[in-house]
């Protein structure tokens, strides 16, 4: 079984629905999926805070599904969880958003498997799932590769959080999850979840970039990363394009190396929005 995580909500359900995509394409095994998927309802903070819907999470499961009958979805609501671990803590106004948080509430959360792929989900992959997931990660806390500015600005290992291997046994033993959601309570950061894993690192498996590539896609990239990145022309801006943004990837990136997985997202999501109109 390969166990994946994704955290957040319905505005992320795209790549939610793209990774999984990808990862059942691109993953030439017969071996099942396990998709584990945290969310929460948090309007206290924003009406867009809202949880994964049902019949999101019915589309999610009907498609993988699909590919393989032996494929598991499990959903967990960890608002309660949020509550007590990060209320009013100085990082709710994270970065990007509060959800970022909620992978650092791992070792609370019922039934989680000793191997443990987080996966952001602006991420799609372009090779077979088990060149990284069958890494041997024993004695790590996790395994991550560099963040691709952060190696140059920040220090030659600064990792990236949007993929990581967990090894969950060893987390709960160095209580890596519970110092980094100390950490967040008591100090503003930068890069909020990120930063407090970071900090509370005893030992890491740093991965080559092709794990997580946040700039390039090249013919050996496992991980192609849609993060915001730097270009150069016609003069030095950032961009945050997505993969769910097509006209985009194809227009910008020039990538049709995805258009499989692309293609069944977008018929899926004509799928959706006749469901929705039905209702």
């Amino acid at each position: 079984m390969v166990n994946v995580l994704f955290c957040g909500n319905s505005g992320v359900f795209d790549g939610f629905l793209t990774c999984a995509l990808s990862l059942m394409k691109r993953t030439d095994s017969k071996e099942p999926f396990a998709f584990y998927i945290y969310t929460m309802e948090l309007p206290r903070l924003s009406e867009k805070y809202t949880g994964l819907t049902e019949d999101e999470a019915a589309l999610f499961e009907r498609t993988v599904k699909g590919y393989n009958p032996e494929n598991t979805v499990k959903v967990y609501d960890v608002t309660d969880l949020y509550e007590q671990e990060f209320a009013h803590c100085p990082n709710e106004g994270a970065y990007c958003s509060p959800y970022t948080l909620i992978r650092l509430l791992a070792d609370l959360v019922d039934g989680m498997p000793d191997k443990l792929l987080y996966l952001d989900a602006d991420v799609l992959f372009n090779r077979d799932v088990h060149l990284l997931y069958d890494m041997d990660i024993s004695g790590y806390e996790y395994a991550a590769a560099r963040d691709h500015y952060g190696k140059y600005l920040i220090y030659p290992n600064y990792i990236n959080a949007g993929v990581l291997l967990f090894n969950m046994k060893e987390m709960k033993r160095t209580g890596i999850f519970r110092k980094a959601r100390e950490i967040l309570r008591q100090k503003k950061l930068v890069f909020a979840d990120q930063s407090a894993l970071i900090r509370s690192t005893t030992k890491r498996r740093v991965l080559p970039q092709r794990f997580n590539d946040q700039k390039f896609l090249h013919k050996h990239t496992i991980v192609r990363h849609f993060s915001k990145r730097l270009f150069w022309l016609p003069y030095p801006h950032t961009e945050n394009i997505k993969q769910w943004q097509v006209g985009k990837v194809h227009s910008v990136f020039r990538y049709h190396q995805f258009d499989d997985i692309l293609s069944e997202y977008e018929r899926l999501l004509l799928v959706k929005g006749a469901v929705s109109k039905a209702d």
